[in-house]
């Protein structure tokens, strides 16, 4: 199949973000002709005059819709997209100078109906967001529990860094209405339809995570709390791995009494974790300071994702709960 891209990136009060990502759009070293498509999601915040900015140095199509979610408007991208495989990116996202090129190759020798790549951090991101950044894809935390690109079978990509065929996109109809979790959700049910997903080498985007601690303790939470919905969703695609950053939370709260009430050398497997975290994300982005960083963001990921995880697993297997009635938050209508 003749390959034509059309990036889809769906915005909400983000013109800035939007900025950037167009600026290392013009870096690429990619010359066959691709599009991108700009859906604003109701925003009172347009990045319509940043497209204005680039209208000529870029094929842009933006559209703006009521704001109906990421997921929502992702579909409507790629129904009004002209090319035929489309890459979903988030806006918080700045692709490196050989990411169209390096999907291109690999797709022409090696053809999938959907694609999820890496992210990483730039040079140039805060502390913040290089520790949250090593707390998201490290082998030592979730990104060790998702396994290496080598060892992943049916992968499911997430959407900061996505392709899919226009084909396995109308078969499937797209993203749900659930957020987050709309990007794990749409790799199960293309499996489903006899597709096949894979994790695309060297395709990394750097990504920026718009963040605080606490807008990434919330963000973990929703992951914490959307993961049962999915495992109800999609018995096959539950893993006992799931449960690792909920184990985590216990282990602390054992070693923590244990060593006060029993003895302090119950503490010691903790610290050495922790101490790993501390000298792996200090040599890996040379900082100390990034390091210690680091620790407050594995436990921010593991308690925020590990206790959500328990409560909505509790109410999705226990209590029968209907996710829509019991996490309203969790859906767009």
């Amino acid at each position: 199949m003749q390959r034509s891209y059309s990036f889809i990136i769906p915005v909400f009060n983000r013109p800035q973000e939007v900025k950037e990502l167009l600026e290392s759009f013009m870096y690429l070293d990619f010359h066959k002709h691709y599009e991108i498509v700009i859906i604003e999601d109701g925003s009172t915040e347009t990045s319509e005059g940043v497209v204005k900015e680039f209208s000529e140095k870029l094929s842009i199509s933006y559209y703006f819709k009521k704001n109906s979610g990421p997921g929502d408007s992702r579909n409507f991208g790629m129904k009004h997209a002209k090319g035929n495989y489309f890459i979903v990116l988030d806006s918080d996202c700045i692709l490196p100078p050989h990411y169209l090129s390096t999907v291109d190759a690999f797709l022409e020798n090696n053809f999938f109906h959907c694609y999820g790549g890496a992210d990483a951090a730039h040079q140039n991101f805060t502390p913040l967001q290089k520790a949250i950044n090593y707390a998201m894809t490290s082998f030592f935390t979730t990104g060790g529990i998702r396994g290496s690109e080598k060892s992943i079978n049916n992968f499911e990509p997430r959407s900061f860094n996505m392709g899919i065929s226009k084909e396995a996109f109308e078969k499937t109809g797209g993203f749900s209405k659930i957020h987050p979790g709309e990007d794990p959700d749409l790799s199960q049910r293309i499996l489903k339809n006899g597709f096949q997903t894979t994790f695309l080498p060297n395709a990394f985007v750097y990504h920026k995570r718009r963040i605080s601690w606490k807008k990434y303790y919330l963000q973990v939470k929703k992951f914490g709390l959307v993961r049962p919905i999915l495992n109800k969703w999609h018995p096959s695609a539950a893993k006992f791995t799931y449960w690792f950053p909920s184990f985590f939370v216990f282990f602390v709260l054992f070693s923590v009494l244990f060593s006060l009430f029993l003895n302090l050398w119950f503490s010691v497997p903790l610290l050495l974790y922790l101490i790993l975290i501390l000298i792996d994300s200090s040599l890996k982005n040379k900082s100390f300071y990034i390091g210690i960083l680091s620790v407050k963001a594995v436990f921010v990921q593991f308690f925020g994702y590990g206790i959500a995880f328990i409560k909505s697993s509790f109410l999705m297997n226990f209590l029968k709960k209907d996710p829509q009635k019991q996490f309203p938050f969790l859906f767009f209508k």
